[in-house]
Parts: structure tokens; sequence; C-alpha cells
């Protein structure tokens, strides 16, 4: 059974052709980040209106991509949310009108559940039950994973995001918009301990995370410094390290605590964050040293595609589940609302 899948909660339009006997058979990707770098943030009109613009000439080109006509599909899988409304809007329109015109069931997907399962995309997929760290530019939670749609939320920031962190401090480095990515690849070059930056909530009992008060404790220290990089050659450099590393200690600090309360072993890392590479440096030691398992999706996958919304819908509609005609988009959908599927599924 072939299932298209529709990503469009904010700005990347993403589609797939999973197949749930042959796995992935096609994905493709437009990202609007030269689009929203001009205005240093995503503006979601300009979204909207770009998805609409590209949904059918992708879906042309992943059916290309993966040989087959569109009447061959048997299901579509589209992001209902989280995420922007009109974004949203745009990727269930399409996906709707697709199966209507085709005769054939669609389902709205949750996005985080896309981001979670995305790891079961590669040959060596992780097993039920799990700890996922979530951790993105929106979102940065620890989950534990029992079965499909059988989720526990153990903690999640109180404000900005790990990636937000990022992206916030970058562009008050003068790194543009998302910057997160450059002040990582700044930092492989700086000191990590050159600069003393706090582990937010590291001596909390609970596993919430803040980055806020780390994010302004390092535009401080930038702004003592600014301008005078001939002082202290390599500054800038050192705080991109010292910065990231403070966001990856807590990470993975708070990631093992998870483990330890839930007495799980497995840790699952996705979302944007996930392709970071010091955070998957860690992780992997972890691991060479006995203490987790840890899996991961491969970098293209880590931030909004279509390929993980194909999966997570093809893995639901196998079980039954399916939507009536009406389009409801859910900007706002706390993931332990989902139905629990996972006392009939198979891993």
């Amino acid at each position: 059974m072939i299932t298209l899948g529709i990503e469009s909660s904010c700005d990347e339009t993403g589609l797939a052709l999973y197949c749930s006997e042959n796995g992935l058979l096609a994905h493709t990707l437009f990202s609007q980040i030269d689009l929203h770098a001009l205005y240093g943030g995503v503006v979601p009109e300009l979204a909207s209106r770009d998805h609409i613009k590209r949904l059918v000439p992708l879906t042309r080109e992943v059916c290309a991509m993966a040989g087959i006509d569109l009447s061959q599909i048997d299901h579509v899988a589209y992001t209902r949310g989280p995420g922007l409304a009109g974004a949203l809007l745009a990727g269930s329109m399409m996906a709707r009108s697709v199966a209507w015109s085709l005769g054939i069931p669609a389902l709205g997907v949750h996005h985080l559940e896309g981001h979670l399962l995305a790891p079961m995309l590669e040959d060596n997929p992780p097993s039920f039950p799990f700890v996922c760290l979530l951790v993105s530019g929106g979102h940065t939670q620890l989950i534990q994973v029992r079965g499909l749609g059988d989720y526990t939320l153990m903690g999640e920031s109180i404000d900005d995001a790990a990636g937000e962190a990022f992206d916030k401090t970058a562009k008050m480095m003068g790194m543009g918009y998302p910057g997160g990515a450059a002040l990582s690849r700044l930092g492989e070059s700086g000191d990590a301990s050159a600069v003393k930056l706090p582990r937010p909530m590291m001596d909390r009992p609970n596993l919430d995370f803040s980055f806020s008060g780390l994010k302004t404790a390092a535009i401080t220290r930038w702004k003592a410094f600014e301008g005078s990089e001939s002082e202290r050659p390599g500054f800038t450099a050192d705080l991109a390290a010292s910065f990231e590393l403070a966001v990856i200690d807590v990470l993975v600090g708070k990631s093992v605590k998870a483990l330890q309360q839930s007495g799980l072993s497995t840790l699952v890392i996705s979302g944007g964050v996930s392709a970071n590479r010091t955070l998957r440096a860690r992780a992997d030691a972890l691991e060479a040293r006995g203490e987790l398992k840890a899996f991961y999706p491969r970098l293209e996958f880590c931030t909004d595609n279509g390929a993980m919304i194909a999966l997570a819908g093809s893995r639901r509609l196998m079980l039954g589940e399916c939507d009536d005609l009406s389009v409801t988009v859910m900007p706002r959908w706390p993931l332990e609302d989902l139905p629990s599927l996972s006392t009939s599924l198979s891993n």
C-alpha cells in the first residue's frame, strides 16, 4: 500500500511516497529559508502562498521520482498540526483534493509524531518503548513512547526551545536567520571552555528545560566584547562553542535523567537540532560506554519533511484510522491527545 505524505506546517513543503511493504519510495522538499531570511523570521502569509505554489509541482515530481502514477496511490497523509494555520490549510486542502479525486482514504497526522517516528525510516530502526528527545526550533520535549500514539510528556521547555535559542543567539551575533547551524559551524573552531555559561535547571529534579536565561547570558557576554575581536582574537568562535556546549549539556543531562526515571535504555533524538554534530557525538559516546542506545534520523529527515508524515500516516492508515471529508487543522495540538493504536501495532 502506497501513502502520499504532505508536510506544510511552517516553511518547508515536503512530499514523499511511502510503501508499507518496501519502505520509502521517493521524497522531495522545497525550503523557504531564502524567502523568509529577508524578514529575519517566518512570515505566515508568505509561507502559505508559497506552499500553494509548490504543492502541485512537487506532487508531480515525487511521483516521477518513484516511477508511479498518481492513480497508484492508496492513501494520503498530511500534517494537520501543530503549525501555522494558513500553511496547514494549504497542505490539507491539497491532500483532501487528491484523496477525493481518487476515492481513497486520507488522514491528518500530528507533526511531532512524524518527527519522533522519523528514525524508523532507517535500516536499523528503534523498537518501542523508548524515550524521545524531540528538539527543534519550536519544541524541546522529552516524551516516553510506549507505542504508536501511546505518549507521555516527561518534560518540555518553559520558554525558548533549544533551536529557537540557537537562532536568536546567532542573530544577535550577526549571523542572520536562521543562524543556528552557522553558530554551530563557527563553534567548531572555538574553545568550548573559554566562556563560562550557565546550565539552566540542571539542579532541578524535574525534566523541564529553560534556555531563555542561557541565551541572555550569551548575548550579554557578546555585547561586552562586541567590536573588540582584535583585543581578544577568536572570542566569537569561543562564545559560539561555549553556548553550544551549554545547550548540549542540558539536553543530554536531562535525557539521561529521563531514561533513568522511565527505566528505559533507548533514546531517540529527533527534530531539527538532532542534526547537531556535538549532540550526536555525546549520545554516541554514552552508547559506547553502554549507558544507552541512541537512534536518530538521517540528516535530511531531521528538519520538516514529507517522509516522516508519510510513514506516520501509513502506520495509522494501515490500522484502519482515517478522516471524514471535513478539513480541520489544529495549529495547537497536544501530542498526548492522539489516539493510541499501540495495542494493534507490531513493530
